[in-house]
């Protein structure tokens, strides 16, 4: 069992959009800090520096070292898969800010997008969001397809203030 300054340091690790990025990054794929840097558009020592929370929060772990194109020698991470089953305090900022980011340059064509407005009881509205949750967990859950493509899905449930 994690210890209260471990639980705090996971959700710390979690609250960064740039991170939560670099977690599905590495989640089908094993990447160098310099990859990562690349494919964000950041600066290496920033990403070492988000590589390294992760880390030691457990959420990414190394590899075997490898030797790159100029034989510099590279260290590969992947993801744990340990965020899924993380608790992370007051998420929706982060998840939505970190969601936004990802999507930005995509074309309108590239995202499917669902919206609807219903009106339920309570206990309804918690069936509702216990049964996505079970479907995308079983999926989540799941090895990675080899033959697979790598997507992304974002749920958001909120009420409706305005429509009462």
């Amino acid at each position: 069992m994690a210890s209260d300054d471990e639980l705090q340091a996971r959700a710390r690790a979690l609250s960064s959009p740039i991170r939560l990025r670099i977690l599905r990054l590495c989640l089908h794929k094993s990447r160098t800090n310099k990859e990562i840097a690349d494919l964000l558009d950041i600066n290496p020592a920033t990403s070492l520096h988000h590589v390294r929370t992760l880390l030691g929060t457990g959420f990414l772990e190394a590899e075997e070292p490898r030797r790159g194109k100029r034989g510099a020698k590279e260290v590969p991470y992947r993801s744990t898969r340990m965020s899924w089953g993380t608790k992370l305090p007051d998420a929706a900022p982060v998840l939505l800010e970190t969601f936004l980011q990802e999507i930005n340059g995509l074309a309108p064509d590239e995202i499917q997008v669902m919206r609807v407005g219903l009106k339920l009881t309570e206990a309804d509205q918690r069936e509702l969001l216990s049964r996505i949750k079970d479907v995308i967990s079983d999926y989540a859950l799941r090895p990675a397809d080899e033959d697979g493509v790598a997507t992304s899905l974002f749920v958001a449930h909120h009420l409706d203030q305005t429509a009462n």
